[in-house]
C-alpha cells in the first residue's frame, strides 16, 4: 500500500501590517513575491500534492470529460447576423481549441432570415476572417479580445491576449487582399472601436494599478504617435469607448461603483472634440442610446437620479441640459438594466421577483409607444437581447433558457410580435428536459429576509437528505447569477447531485436595494443569506449538510470561504476558484489593480478605521480558525491580475496550520492562465472534469452516472413554499 502524500508546509516568514492601531503579523505574506524562486518552487509543490491526493480519480476525471465531449456538438456554427450585405458567424470543428469567425453574402437586400447552417457541410461563398487557432498556435494561453468591423465592412481590427494578464495587442486586416496591415498596438485593454469613415481606431490603455484610464485615437497607416484623446484621473473611476447602435455617435464612458459620465462625438468626425451628455454627480448613475422619434433626434438615458431601480428619460442631442424627461418611469422592485434601441424599436431589458425580463415598444414620431413584455414560455428562465448589428431591422435577436432549456437562439419579429426560434444548443447523448425539474425556494435568512435559490434536480432525485449537492453563490458588484442550462452540470445532476444557486444579497436579482444590502458595511449579509441558503436546502430535504458542496469563485470565492468560517459544519466540501479570500490584504493597497476603484464596494480600510474593523472581522484569511473544516479545493491562476494566486496561496496555507479536520485542503495553480483559468475548449473541459471528480469523490456521490430516469417519467413531488 503506498503511504498517504505529506502536505507542503509554507514556511512562515513574518511580515507586520499597521494600520489604525492595529498591528498583525503575517506568516505568508512573503508569498506574494511571484519573481522569487521559494514561490514558485511552494506553488508547484502544492501542485504536485493536490495531484497526488487525487490519483485515484485519474479513471473518473477521463470519464467526465468523456461525458461532456460526448454531449457536445463539437462541430458546429452560431446563428449569422446580419450586419450589411453579409451574414456574420462563427463556427467550431471537432478537435479544434478555439472558434472560427466566417461571413458569407447577403443574397438579398429583403432577406433577413438567417441561412440555416448545417454542421460539416461546407458554406457557400464563406470567407474566413480570423481562425484563433491560427493565432494561438505556438501558446499556452489564448484569449480573443476586441473584433470589430469597419464601417464599409472591408476592414477588421481584433485583439489577443496570449499570457493571461488582460494587456491584448490590436492588429488590423484588410479582408479585401487579406493583408495583415503594419498597424500593430500593444499594451491595450483589448476593446477597439472604428470611426466611421474606417480611417481611425480607438482603444484605451491601462495605469499602474492596471486601471483603464485612457482614450486613444489611432490613424490608420500611420506611425505617427497616437492622439490621447480622454485621461480619467480620478482613480475611482474606469473608462472605455465604444459607438451608439445607430453608429452615429462615439461614447467614451467614464465609470466608478457608483457614478458615471457619458462624453459623445460624431462618428464621422473622428478628430473633433468629445463633448460631456450629463456632467458627473456622486452617486449618480447613467447610460445612452441615440434613438430617432419622428424628426427629433434623442439620447435615452437610464439613470439612477432619485430614481433607486433606474428609470428610462429623453435629452435632446444637442443641448442635453437638466433632468431627463420621463420616457419609463421608476418603479420600485423592477429594476431597469440595459436598452438597445433600433431605427423603430426600443427594447428594454429589466428584472422583476428575481428574475430576468424583455419588452419591446414600437418608436414613432410621438415619441414611445406602449412597452410589451416577451412571453418566454417558461415559469423560470433567463432571457436578454443577442446580437444585432443594424439599425434598421425588421427582427430583433434575443436569447434565452433556463436549468432545464438549452441556450436558445430566438427572433423576435416586430411587425407582427412572433418569436421564431432559429436555433437551440444542441445537447448529445439523449438529454430530455424532462428527465430534470427546476424549481424557485426561498430560504430565510437571520435577520428575516428571504432569499431566493434556484435549482435543478432529476426528476427522481428523493427529498429525504440523502442526494448530494452544490450550491453555488457570488453576490457582489450587483451581478445576478441567473439559471441557465450546463452540459458539464449533467454529469453531477445524473449522478443524482441537486445543483442549486443561492441568488444573495450584494447581487442584483431583486433589485439595487438588494445590491446595496450586500455591499459595504452591510456586507456580511451576503455570507449569512448564503448559510441560510445551506441550511434550508438540508431543512427541506433536499440534501445534508455532509453531502453538500459549496461553490464560489472571485468574489465568490470570498463568499464560500467567509461563509466557511461562519458555518464550517454547514457544508461537506468547498471549492473556491481564483477566490477573492485575502480581501482586506488587498483592499488596504492603493498600489495594486483594481483597489482605489473597490472602495466604493467594500469600503476604504485604509482611511476609515470602522471599515477597516469591519472588513478584518470577515475577510477569510483573516478568519481562519481552529475548526473541523472540510474538505476545501482552491483553484487559481499565477497570472491573474484580478485576483492574485497570492490570496488562495496564504488561505490554504493557513487553513492547513489551523483547521482540526481531517483533510488537508488542496491548491491547484494553472501556472499558464489568468482571471478566467485555462483557454480554449478542451482545455477548459478538462479542467471542470478535474474540478468535478473532486466534488463527487468528496461527498461520496457516485462514480458512475445512476440509470437514466427516461423520458416522459412523471417529476417527484414537491413542495416548496414561496415559489415563484
Amino acid at each position: 500500500m503506498t503511504s498517504s502524500p505529506h502536505p507542503p508546509v509554507a514556511a512562515k516568514h513574518p511580515i507586520t501590517r499597521s494600520h489604525h492601531g492595529d498591528s498583525v503579523e503575517d506568516d505568508y505574506e512573503w508569498l506574494r513575491d511571484k519573481d522569487d524562486p521559494r514561490t514558485i518552487a511552494h506553488l508547484e509543490a502544492e501542485n504536485d500534492y493536490a495531484e497526488a491526493r487525487t490519483a485515484h480519480l485519474a479513471g473518473l476525471r477521463a470519464r467526465l470529460f468523456e461525458e461532456i465531449r460526448t454531449r457536445t456538438l463539437e462541430t458546429d456554427l452560431s446563428v449569422p447576423v446580419r450586419h450589411g450585405q453579409w451574414w456574420y458567424y462563427s463556427r467550431t470543428s471537432e478537435g479544434s481549441q478555439y472558434a472560427i469567425r466566417c461571413r458569407t453574402r447577403v443574397e438579398s437586400p429583403d432577406d433577413w432570415d438567417p441561412p440555416v447552417l448545417v454542421p460539416g457541410v461546407p458554406v457557400p461563398g464563406e470567407e474566413v476572417l480570423l481562425d484563433s487557432n491560427v493565432e494561438a498556435d505556438g501558446h499556452e494561453f489564448f484569449s480573443l479580445g476586441g473584433f470589430s468591423l469597419s464601417d464599409d465592412e472591408n476592414l477588421l481590427a481584433w485583439s489577443v491576449d496570449v499570457v493571461g494578464d488582460e494587456r491584448y495587442t490590436i492588429r488590423v486586416k484588410d479582408l479585401r487582399t487579406g493583408e495583415v496591415l503594419p498597424d500593430e498596438i500593444p499594451g491595450t485593454s483589448g476593446g477597439v472601436t472604428w470611426s466611421a469613415d474606417g480611417s481611425h481606431l480607438f482603444y484605451t490603455t491601462v495605469d499602474d494599478a492596471w486601471r483603464p484610464h485612457r482614450v486613444w485615437r489611432h490613424r490608420l497607416g500611420t506611425d505617427a504617435s497616437d492622439v490621447l484623446v480622454h485621461e480619467e484621473t480620478d482613480e475611482r473611476f474606469f473608462t472605455g469607448v465604444g459607438r451608439t447602435q445607430s453608429e452615429r455617435y462615439l461614447v467614451i464612458g467614464a465609470s466608478s461603483k457608483i457614478t458615471s459620465e457619458m462624453l459623445v462625438l460624431e462618428a464621422d468626425d473622428p478628430t473633433g472634440d468629445f463633448r460631456v451628455v450629463i456632467p458627473r454627480r456622486d452617486g449618480v448613475e447613467y447610460s445612452l442610446e441615440h434613438a430617432v422619434l419622428g424628426d427629433r433626434d434623442v439620447f435615452l438615458v437610464l439613470h439612477n437620479d432619485d430614481a433607486e431601480d433606474f428609470e428610462l428619460g429623453s435629452v435632446p442631442v444637442d443641448a442635453p441640459t437638466g433632468r431627463p424627461d420621463v420616457v419609463v418611469p421608476h418603479t420600485p422592485g423592477t429594476r431597469l438594466e440595459g436598452v438597445d434601441v433600433f431605427a423603430t424599436t426600443l427594447v428594454l431589458s429589466y428584472r422583476r421577483a428575481a428574475m430576468t425580463r424583455v419588452a419591446v415598444a414600437p418608436l414613432g414620431p410621438d415619441g414611445i409607444g406602449e412597452l410589451t413584455e416577451i412571453d418566454f414560455g417558461e415559469e423560470l428562465f433567463t432571457a436578454g437581447v443577442g446580437a444585432n448589428a443594424e439599425w434598421d431591422q425588421p427582427v430583433i435577436r434575443l436569447g434565452m433558457g433556463s436549468l432545464v432549456t438549452p441556450s436558445t437562439v430566438l427572433d423576435y419579429v416586430v411587425d407582427t410580435g412572433e418569436l421564431v426560434v432559429r436555433k437551440q444548443q444542441t445537447v448529445l447523448g439523449g438529454y430530455d428536459p424532462a428527465d430534470y425539474v427546476q424549481h424557485r425556494t426561498w430560504a430565510v435568512a437571520d435577520d428575516g429576509t428571504r432569499v431566493p435559490i434556484s435549482l435543478v434536480a432529476r426528476a427522481d432525485t428523493p427529498r429525504d437528505g440523502s442526494a448530494p449537492a452544490l450550491l453555488y453563490g457570488y453576490g457582489s458588484y450587483e451581478i445576478s447569477m441567473d439559471p441557465g442550462m450546463s452540459i458539464p452540470r449533467l454529469s453531477l445532476l445524473d449522478r443524482g447531485f441537486v445543483f442549486a444557486i443561492a441568488h444573495v444579497r450584494g447581487g442584483g436579482e431583486l433589485g439595487r436595494a438588494w445590491y446595496d444590502q450586500g455591499k459595504l458595511v452591510h456586507k456580511k449579509n451576503t455570507f449569512s443569506d448564503f448559510v441560510a441558503a445551506a441550511r434550508h436546502l438540508v431543512s427541506e430535504g433536499w440534501t445534508s449538510a455532509e453531502r453538500l458542496v459549496a461553490e464560489g469563485g472571485s468574489a465568490g470565492g470570498l463568499l464560500v470561504g467567509a461563509a466557511l468560517n461562519l458555518a464550517p459544519d454547514a457544508f461537506g466540501a468547498v471549492v473556491a476558484e481564483v477566490p477573492f479570500v485575502d480581501a482586506l490584504t488587498t483592499i488596504l493597497d492603493p498600489s495594486l489593480p483594481l483597489t482605489v476603484i473597490e472602495w466604493d464596494e467594500w469600503g476604504d480600510p485604509l482611511h476609515d478605521p470602522d471599515v477597516y474593523a469591519y472588513m478584518k472581522s470577515y475577510s477569510p484569511y483573516e478568519n481562519v480558525r481552529a475548526a473541523d473544516y472540510p474538505p476545501v479545493l482552491a483553484v487559481t491562476s499565477l497570472n491573474d491580475t484580478r485576483v492574485l494566486y497570492v490570496e488562495p496561496a496564504k488561505w490554504v496555507a493557513r487553513l492547513r496550520e489551523l483547521s482540526t479536520g481531517s483533510t488537508p485542503p488542496l491548491l491547484k495553480t494553472e501556472m499558464h492562465a489568468g482571471h478566467g483559468g485555462v483557454s480554449g475548449r478542451y482545455a477548459a473541459w478538462h479542467e471542470r472534469a478535474w474540478e468535478l471528480a473532486w466534488i463527487i469523490d468528496a461527498v461520496g456521490a457516485p462514480h458512475e452516472p445512476i440509470a437514466p430516469v427516461g423520458a416522459g417519467a412523471p417529476p417527484a413531488s414537491v413542495d416548496v413554499g414561496g415559489h415563484s
